[in-house]
């Protein structure tokens, strides 16, 4: 607890939430006074920016704000891997038994001829609780690095070195989500990928907890990190720089100008983009995970010898479906929280004025 306090408090200083920035952004803070020339045109009342301020349930970086983003991580993970659990199944069965299901509309179509369509469904439960805990630290923790590693560097560093910031943040946050996701994940591969071991979660787990103790939940941890991190470092960097990007480029009008249904329009589309590359970066260790998952006594090294270059990239087609609509979704929804319970949003970064004056772009 004292270390999340001590985020809180450093909060105040976090150059994604610089007062003068957020207020520049918003359309309530006039040009800066100059020391000499005409006066500018006036400026707002300080009650209204003041009012911006109030129109905030919570403080940027405060216990309540994190509190709820990891809410906003449940919805958007739980909800959205629950959702794509029948596309999940059979990319898994592809990538541990290609022979039998040779493509995608193959598996279903074998799947359905097999297990009827209640079949599609197998592994739902262990899906929804394991992928709920893993949003819950993927997007609170990540925002509570953000702000930890901002403050470390400082205004200035924060924005050179924005990106890297991205990738520690989601990095550090996706070592903890995998650790809660990882006895979840192991449980529904292997209910998904060994017909007849068991059917729903209550009798997969206490089963696989008899035949190998706790390492059949924690086994797969490793190969998981392998996965997801890369996998959750792409899906957060690449998603920030591309609503910079799309604000900068594509939209005709500043962010402050656009409507919440058109910023939440483009959270979708940066979701979407970010969630095609997060396919290709994690697919070869997920192949390895679904293996690892269904074997006993396997190392992940000795199963990626196995499945060769090629194997590793069986059910690509699949899972770049299921990752772009799965990331795009995971995104609207954790922004559509929180705009329903007013949290603050800071605006994709600008250049701090100190920076632009060592620069020579300002006077």
């Amino acid at each position: 607890m004292r270390m999340f306090s001590s985020v809180a408090h450093l909060a105040r200083a976090n150059p994604f939430n610089a007062p003068h920035l957020q207020l520049v952004h918003d359309g309530l803070a006039g040009p800066r006074s100059s020391p000499a020339g005409p006066p500018g045109p006036p400026r707002r009342s300080r009650n209204l920016a003041a009012a911006a301020v109030e129109e905030y349930s919570c403080e940027y970086g405060s216990m309540k704000f994190y509190a709820l983003c990891g809410f906003g991580g449940v919805l958007s993970c739980g909800l959205t891997h629950t959702a794509v659990v029948p596309l999940d199944l059979v990319k898994c069965r592809m990538q541990v038994d290609p022979q039998k299901y040779k493509g995608i509309f193959n598996g279903f179509s074998v799947t359905l001829k097999e297990d009827g369509v209640r079949g599609l469904a197998k592994g739902w439960a262990p899906t929804f609780i394991g992928y709920s805990l893993q949003g819950l630290c993927k997007f609170g923790f990540y925002e509570v690095f953000k702000v930890l590693y901002s403050n470390v560097l400082g205004e200035e560093n924060a924005y050179v070195w924005r990106t890297s910031l991205y990738l520690a943040a989601s990095a550090s946050a996706e070592f903890f989500a995998d650790i809660a996701l990882a006895p979840m994940e192991a449980t529904k591969v292997r209910i998904q990928t060994q017909p007849g071991y068991a059917n729903t979660l209550r009798d997969a787990a206490p089963k696989m907890y008899k035949e190998e103790g706790l390492k059949a939940f924690y086994k797969g941890v490793a190969p998981l990190w392998m996965r997801q991190i890369p996998y959750t470092m792409m899906k957060f960097a690449c998603f920030e720089r591309t609503v910079e990007a799309l604000y900068k480029f594509v939209v005709p009008k500043p962010r402050s100008e656009c409507s919440k249904p058109e910023q939440l329009v483009v959270t979708f589309v940066a979701g979407y983009i970010a969630g095609v590359f997060c396919a290709i970066v994690s697919h070869p260790a997920d192949s390895v995970v679904s293996v690892l998952n269904k074997e006993k006594g396997s190392s992940a090294s000795q199963v990626l010898q196995r499945l060769g270059f090629k194997g590793v990239w069986k059910g690509l087609f699949a899972r770049i479906i299921m990752i772009g609509t799965l990331t795009a979704l995971q995104w609207f929804i954790y922004d559509s929280v929180k705009v329903y319970f007013r949290l603050p949003r800071p605006p994709p970064p600008e250049m701090p004025e100190s920076l632009k004056k060592k620069l020579g772009l300002t006077q």
